[in-house]
């Protein structure tokens, strides 16, 4: 038992930025530190890390405490366990107290499952070392592989006998139940499941051991070449990449990782000093995996085998990687070369030249893969364009996507407007997938409910069953076009009435409600204006807030927002504003039951203003007198203005497109009404550059 006064050293020494720094990819903002939440599955961070007070809190899913709830939590310890932790990471000497034998016993049943794990490691080593079966065999065949001793150690390689019951006997000798061997699946039925073969520790992020790989070096057999231990309580394979443990500071320290397939692969990489790799042990990447990669660092590289085999492995996990926000580059090895094999061909140093001259862009690594494989064959080329647009699509950032977007467009020789169409539609049905998707769980979940409930509440009682699921997203048109009312009204104006029957007859084309893509930034913009200054006055003579301004001069574009979230969240502050006659202060975003918002409000709270991309170059923006946080109205005014002047530049460009499309039909009658739209297009763009006031218009 760990004394008091040693626990209290452990609790005073440790940090909470240098242990959650051991797991979680941490970024400085002001004073406290910020990254994505080990707990729960997050794009934008809400994790905050507090070095003053020595705690960490998550505002997305609730998790806080100090350094050891926070290891406790995340790696599954006891407090005990959590303590002797800290004590090794900051090389603490702990005083314990002899205790008895029935607590030494209470204490393995509490942390059966890693202690086992770990009695087998050192077992596994043990006979790869100082057995003449283990030496012969195992040992020769990671030394004919070229690994160090200390590597082997760091990595724990060890060796499985042949003898079928060896490792069972020698753990009911050492006190371990029978039991928690089967549940790890290190034996069945009294016999070994891993036996004449080298094994391969596996390690979670914090170096437990909590799983196992074997490999059979036999040749001609059917016996599979690897067998990997079951999924476990302790460990998940879809949530585990090999190596992450020994490669996590390298990785932060260069921030980029290299993917692999094998075990041997890393281990020669990490050797040769290339230590921030690691292994998807030769299956696809798992959503969890690339969550765990992002946690350490944005930057991937894939490096795979030079076959055709390694290529489709390449191709086969950028997906997930993608949807995960990371910028995925790939090196393919020459052919017949694996990471391994290829390092000790060529040397270290070429093999760090190679990878830096070849890693390349992986999307630009498909298209030019499926261009070459297309050749001049038409239908075999629009399959290749389909499928990179469908790649584009997972690209979330939209910046990043613009940018994709505007060199693919000439690398495919198509129009950059039909590559956006086809990535919005490659959007639409992933979303009406995952719509389907979940009214499957839903209809699951509400079965399971029912059952449970009549197994488990008296009779004559109703059934409660979840709410159905959010209706699947269509496509808001446009909805009218009026002269901005700048807060004259605190409720949104109609649409002219000619502008409603052309609607009517047939509705203007519109980009599909697609999460940041287009316009994104700018809507993303006004719901911090709304955030943080929507409660704030806009004018005290008419007791209107800057919420209610805002929301009132939006209404009629608010179909044609290009990101779900945002005119979801300007929705709920106009239906705020109708019920208070006010906007909501930033605590109410931060209290909000949905988390998308809760994280939303804490970008928007930390995060300074800044304009849309390329607004200052092309409409000279600029302010005059204070900053926008010191002059709300100025700001909402300023930022208004050119919202819905970039709203009604993209409805002029999409109804010049429909307009010529009509000439070429001859439908003369459909092509007057639109070209009647278009001249109220441009004269209310024309209205607002004159009232543009502290903006510049340049073209």
């Amino acid at each position: 038992m760990i004394t008091e006064e040693s626990v209290r050293e452990v609790i005073d020494t440790a940090r909470i930025e240098d242990v959650v720094g051991d797991f979680v990819n941490l970024r400085r903002r002001g004073q406290n530190m910020i990254g994505l939440c080990p707990f729960h599955n997050e794009k934008t961070p809400s994790f905050n890390v507090n070095p003053s007070r020595n705690i960490y809190k998550c505002f997305g899913c609730g998790e806080g405490g100090d350094p050891v709830k926070f290891l406790m939590t995340l790696e599954q310890l006891s407090f005990p366990d959590a303590i002797r932790w800290l004590a090794d990471r900051y090389n603490l000497k702990l005083e314990e107290k002899e205790v008895s034998q029935e607590v030494r016993q209470e204490r393995q049943e509490k942390e059966s499952l890693l202690l086992v794990n770990d009695f087998a490691r050192k077992w596994f080593e043990d006979q790869l070392y100082n057995t003449e079966e283990g030496k012969s065999i195992g040992l020769s065949y990671f030394k004919s592989r070229g690994f160090r001793r200390d590597v082997m150690e760091k990595f724990g390689l060890g060796y499985a006998p042949l003898q079928r019951d060896a490792f069972f006997k020698a753990a009911v000798a050492a006190g371990y139940k029978e039991e928690q061997l089967e549940k790890l699946g290190l034996v069945r039925n009294k016999r070994d499941f891993f036996f004449d073969r080298v094994m391969f520790t596996i390690h979670n992020l914090g170096g437990k051991p909590i799983a196992f790989a074997g490999r059979i070096l036999k040749k001609d057999v059917k016996a599979p070449k690897y067998v990997n231990s079951p999924e476990t309580e302790v460990y998940h394979k879809s949530d585990v990449l090999y190596g992450l443990h020994q490669a996590r500071r390298s990785v932060r320290k260069l921030d980029n990782v290299y993917m692999v397939e094998g075990y041997t692969d890393v281990i020669s990489l990490h050797q040769h000093g290339i230590e921030n790799v690691v292994a998807t042990s030769g299956t696809s990447l798992t959503p969890g995996q690339a969550r765990l990669i992002k946690r350490q660092t944005e930057n991937v590289t894939l490096l795979y085998d030079g076959d055709k085999a390694g290529i489709k492995a390449a191709l086969r996990g950028v997906d997930v990687l993608l949807v995960e926000g990371l910028n995925v580059r790939v090196v393919i090895l020459p052919d017949g070369e694996d990471p391994d094999s290829y390092m000790q061909s060529v040397g270290t140093t070429a093999f760090g030249d190679y990878l830096e001259k070849q890693r390349q862009d992986f999307l630009f690594f498909k298209a030019d893969l499926l261009l070459e494989e297309a050749g001049n064959d038409v239908a075999a080329r629009t399959d290749a364009i389909r499928s990179i647009g469908a790649t584009l699509a997972l690209v979330d950032d939209p910046l990043k996507r613009a940018g994709y977007l505007q060199q693919f467009s000439g690398r495919l020789q198509i129009e950059e407007s039909l590559l956006v169409s086809l990535v919005n539609q490659s959007i639409a049905d992933r979303r009406k997938q995952a719509q389907k998707e979940q009214e499957r769980e839903a209809r699951r979940q509400q079965r399971r409910g029912r059952e449970d409930q009549r197994s488990a509440e008296p009779k004559g009682r109703g059934n409660r069953t979840p709410p159905p699921p959010p209706a699947a997203g269509e496509e808001d048109q446009w909805a009218g076009l009026v002269e901005p009312s700048w807060g004259d009204e605190d409720v949104p104006p109609m649409p002219p009435p000619e502008l409603e029957d052309l609607s009517a007859e047939e509705p203007p084309q519109t980009l599909p409600d697609l999460p940041l893509l287009g316009h994104s930034h700018q809507e993303q913009h006004l719901v911090y204006l709304l955030i943080r200054d929507g409660h704030k006055m806009y004018d005290p003579e008419k007791n209107m807030s800057i919420a209610a301004f805002l929301t009132a001069n939006v209404a009629d574009v608010l179909g044609d927002f290009d990101h779900e979230l945002y005119r979801k969240v300007v929705s709920l502050v106009t239906d705020y504003v109708r019920q208070h006659k006010s906007g909501p202060d930033a605590n109410w975003y931060l209290h909000h039951p949905e988390g998308a918002i809760q994280e939303l409000a804490q970008t928007a709270t930390v995060s300074p203003y800044t304009y849309s991309p390329n607004w200052k170059e092309k409409y000279g923006l600029h302010l005059s007198q204070k900053p926008p946080e010191e002059n709300q109205r100025l700001a909402a005014e300023i930022f208004l203005r050119v919202f819905r002047m970039e709203k009604i530049d993209r409805k002029v460009k999409e109804n010049v497109l429909k307009i010529k499309e009509l000439a070429v039909a001859g439908e003369e009658s459909r092509l007057k009404k639109f070209l009647k739209l278009q001249s109220r297009l441009v004269e209310m763009r024309k209205q607002l550059a004159s009232e543009l006031g502290t903006v510049v218009i340049t073209k």
